[in-house]
């Protein structure tokens, strides 16, 4: 298991919609996280500087092919249609990430 952690910025004016849409996340995409091997997934976010800061560990064995079936579900480009306009990446992300992947530092069970 791989406990990952990743953050992004959110959009001016969408702090509502986001939760919303947070509220209820689709049956089908809650279904393609758990079969892309992703576990005890939970976004936070800190008001009033509008940051999300996301949690999940992986449990599978390839994550870039996780990954790769979970942006290629049809459904999923749907959801990310309705959440990619509230977020705000950081300019200091890396090539091909969306969130900014962050490192771990310090752990206790």
């Amino acid at each position: 298991m791989q406990r990952m952690g990743m953050v992004i910025g959110l959009q001016p004016g969408k702090v509502k919609e986001y939760k919303e849409l947070h509220r209820a996340v689709w049956p089908e995409i809650l279904a393609l996280i758990s079969s892309c091997n992703i576990r005890n997934y939970t976004i936070f976010l800190k008001e009033p500087e509008n940051l999300l800061f996301g949690y999940w560990e992986y449990h599978g064995a390839d994550f870039e092919a996780d990954m790769a079936k979970m942006a290629a579900d049809k459904r999923n480009q749907e959801w990310w249609s309705f959440c990619i306009p509230c977020q705000k990446p950081f300019e200091t992300r890396k090539e091909g990430e969306w969130w900014a992947m962050m490192e771990p530092v310090f752990h206790l069970d």
